[in-house]
């Protein structure tokens, strides 16, 4: 029986990154693998490869019409930077039945981990205390009322109940909480039984701890204004580890340094910051240089899943792990801007 051919031009991921080695081997068995070297593939090995190829797989894939009519095989298309890409013609893909899968959701436990910690930190003052302690003014047997509180039986709110969002309220389980999330897109959809759905403003002043975890889009920029910034109630914790495009960052650092809330961020506007950035300075802060997923083995969903579906596809069975492109979702996403994970 004849192998599967899979194109496969990760880099800017290094293959370890995303595969166990059993996994891998497991993909070579059931696929021929062309790439997956820790280089760019030559664009000469695409055009060669592409009309006998089923699967491509890139960090930052791009295919016209012209390139996915030589591909009669084709049969998905596989991102592996974190969110979907521009240089696809995604109509062409749609019209041929040729599946663009997203691993953003293999990023779902790494992520919720850290969002796990960044919670645990900013609601106990823990982060704060190690610097005073450090300068010799920590507070001995201190409550820190005002800032500091205990998870258990808390409100905490999530803007974005996507995958990573779920992930940390599983983790959150233990503390027993009462889960808000604001989206309108799951929502709509009314898929989700573990949150109560609110709107935007009562998501962000009724809630403790917020955690902000939506998908970047075109519509979503500065979501979380100046105005509703004012709004948060004095002391919530508000943790951001999606896009800073979310918010307005200068206004919800200007709270955090007032004294107002307790920020902790994975993620800014302009990455990296710049060592002479005031906001290396700020108080009530935590800050996280984009690491949420970069721990060893963080990433290795994303190769598990890329071949559970692949499995799944020559199958023909519909069961996915991976994200699918869609007609209602794509051109909003692609539209805002990218940071890769």
């Amino acid at each position: 029986m004849t192998k599967s051919i899979v194109i496969m031009d990760q880099h800017f991921r290094q293959l370890e990154e995303l595969f166990r080695p059993a996994t891998f081997g497991a993909l070579q068995e059931t696929c021929t693998v062309i790439g997956g070297v820790n280089w760019p593939l030559p664009k000469d090995h695409l055009a060669t490869h592409l009309p006998h190829a089923e699967f491509l797989i890139a960090a930052t894939p791009s295919l016209t019409r012209a390139e996915i009519d030589m591909a009669p095989h084709l049969k998905a298309v596989i991102e592996v930077a974190g969110t979907f890409q521009t240089g696809i013609d995604y109509q062409a893909c749609f019209d041929r039945g040729i599946e663009v899968l997203s691993c953003a959701p293999g990023f779902r436990y790494s992520v919720a981990e850290m969002t796990l910690g960044l919670i645990l930190a900013g609601a106990r003052g823990i982060v704060d205390e190690h610097e005073r302690f450090r300068n010799g003014s920590e507070r001995w047997l201190h409550d820190n009322t005002g800032t500091d509180f205990s998870l258990y039986g808390q409100t905490i709110g999530f803007v974005g109940y996507g995958s990573i969002a779920r992930e940390t309220a599983r983790l959150l389980a233990p503390f027993s909480p009462r889960i808000k999330a604001f989206d309108p897109w799951l929502k709509a959809a009314g898929t989700i039984r573990d949150a109560e759905f609110c709107d935007l403003e009562e998501t962000m002043t009724t809630c403790r701890c917020v955690v902000l975890a939506a998908t970047p889009t075109e519509d979503n920029h500065h979501l979380v204004s100046r105005d509703l910034i004012g709004k948060i109630p004095h002391g919530t914790l508000v943790v951001v580890v999606s896009r800073a495009h979310l918010v307005d960052f200068d206004a919800l650092l200007q709270a955090a340094d007032a004294g107002r809330l307790r920020l902790a961020s994975d993620v800014f506007p302009h990455e990296p910051v710049s060592k002479h950035d005031a906001l290396r300075q700020a108080d009530n802060v935590i800050w996280s240089p984009h690491r949420a997923a970069a721990v060893d083995g963080g990433r290795h969903p994303i190769g598990d899943m890329i071949l559970h579906d692949i499995r799944a596809i020559q199958s023909g069975h519909p069961d996915r792990q991976l994200q699918a492109a869609s007609l209602e979702n794509i051109q909003k996403i692609i539209r805002a801007p990218r940071v890769a994970r």
